[in-house]
């Protein structure tokens, strides 16, 4: 099976996507699984993981609602509060819902770049750690050291660094990022998302070579097995287009073995998110809770 292990969906009128604005062009109307469909059968991607895009109960709901009603989505990582005194209750309440595979803790915009650090904050990952929860880290190349940190104080997170770590592409940043990203990468049960590096590029005139030094680092440094591959659709139209962000990554593992392709194509998120005994039974209950 192949997946799209990160890609988004959102509705414009929905009213909680404060990142959204018109200046962003191509990105400001709804995209919705009909507008994605198309493109996953022509690179033959069977099932997406659908990530949050907005801090917000209510969008993760929207995701799960979508998730009941498209075959191609095959899990939610979704949004709680970290900060709220209901944490585990919030969480509780979406984890009823059986295509909820995980949860996002957005740090890239946060201006404490030791965030995940805090004694409150850190006391939740490590709630969700308790419970092999699967926890997407969205990052910034300044926040990885924190991250490093983070895996090394929750040694059983089972975690996963959004669009490799964010490294400043167009400015070939490398040194800084390089070594953290090993450090994290030490954590056997850490993994890595071969996602969004075509937004760290030159928008305009990134080529094919500025990505595959990225690319090889992060295989070698996490191993085949701990890699996925993720769209990041329909950000990634900023700078390409869906097969041009497919094509980057297949052809940088052309020379890897079949049995390692597949598992960065596919396997891999099957396994990070829980997935590989099949998603949870699909309840009324639940496809009617979460219809939004």
């Amino acid at each position: 099976m192949r997946i799209d292990a990160h890609q988004h969906y959102w509705r414009l009128d929905r009213g909680d996507y404060g990142w959204l604005s018109p200046e962003l062009g191509t990105l400001y109307r709804d995209f919705l699984p009909e507008d994605l469909e198309p493109h996953l059968r022509e690179r033959g991607i069977d099932k997406t993981i659908v990530v949050q895009a907005a801090p917000t109960l209510e969008e993760t709901k929207f995701l799960l609602g979508l998730a009941d009603r498209s075959d191609s989505i095959l899990g939610v990582v979704g949004w709680v509060d970290f900060e709220s005194d209901s944490f585990e209750e919030q969480f509780e309440t979406i984890a009823k819902h059986p295509k909820l595979v995980g949860i996002r803790i957005m740090l890239q915009d946060l201006e404490d770049a030791r965030y995940v650090l805090r004694p409150a904050i850190l006391e939740r990952i490590r709630w969700l750690a308790d419970r092999d929860f699967p926890v997407d880290l969205l990052v910034k190349e300044h926040q990885l050291p924190a991250i490093g940190e983070l895996v090394e104080r929750i040694p059983h997170l089972r975690g996963v660094v959004d669009h490799i770590g964010k490294p400043n592409i167009a400015a070939k940043s490398w040194s800084g990022w390089a070594s953290d990203m090993e450090r994290i990468a030490a954590n056997p049960n850490v993994y890595c998302k071969l996602s969004g590096m075509v937004t760290e590029a030159d928008h305009a005139n990134w080529t094919v070579e500025d990505f595959g030094d990225y690319i090889d680092f992060t295989l070698s440094a996490f191993g085949p097995q701990r890699v996925m591959f993720g769209s990041d659709w329909p950000v990634c139209l900023l700078a390409a287009s869906y097969s041009q962000v497919a094509e980057i990554v297949e052809d940088r593992l052309a020379n890897l073995y079949s049995a390692d392709i597949a598992d960065v194509m596919g396997t891999n998120a099957l396994t990070f998110y829980k997935l590989l005994e099949g998603i949870r039974d699909t309840s009324v209950h639940a496809r009617k809770e979460f219809t939004s």
